[in-house]
């Protein structure tokens, strides 16, 4: 197993992701890719177009998620364990699917925090996507 890639959605609870990636990475000596996926603008908030503290705002959030992946991979760095982040924007789980596969991947790593009936209804669960789709091993990591 030579490439993990570890999906972070900055719940407050990725650390225990992390956590656990780090003992499986150390173990097999693998490099650890963590990848967070951020929202696509919408269509009327795009580069050109839309008021510019909305712009500004966008901006702020994607610097400050991507100075946290900088800081995590750090410190995996200074574990002795191989890292690097990935800030991506798109559609969750077809990125993920997507990025495997450049990557080649060899097991992807996901959190899953427990929701409500209404909410696995209408927004459903990332999770369960990922392992519907991906033709990799998936590991999924209980968050609560």
């Amino acid at each position: 197993m030579k490439n993990i890639l570890v999906t972070i959605d900055f719940n407050k609870n990725e650390e225990l992701l992390i956590d656990k990636a780090f003992q499986l990475a150390e173990s097999f000596n693998s490099k650890l890719w963590l990848m967070h996926i951020a929202a696509p603008d919408p269509d009327f908030v795009g580069y050109d177009v839309g008021p510019q503290y909305i712009r500004d705002g966008r901006a702020t959030e994607l610097r400050k998620e991507h100075q946290m992946l900088q800081e995590y991979t750090k410190n995996l760095k200074k574990k002795g364990v191989d890292s690097e982040g990935l800030l991506i924007q798109g559609a969750t789980i077809e990125m993920i699917i997507e990025e495997s596969k450049k990557l080649n991947i060899d097991l992807i790593i996901a959190g899953h925090h427990e929701h409500g009936f209404f909410y696995n209804a209408f927004i459903g669960s990332v999770s369960a996507e990922i392992i519907k789709k991906s033709k990799t091993p998936v590991l999924i990591v209980p968050l609560d």
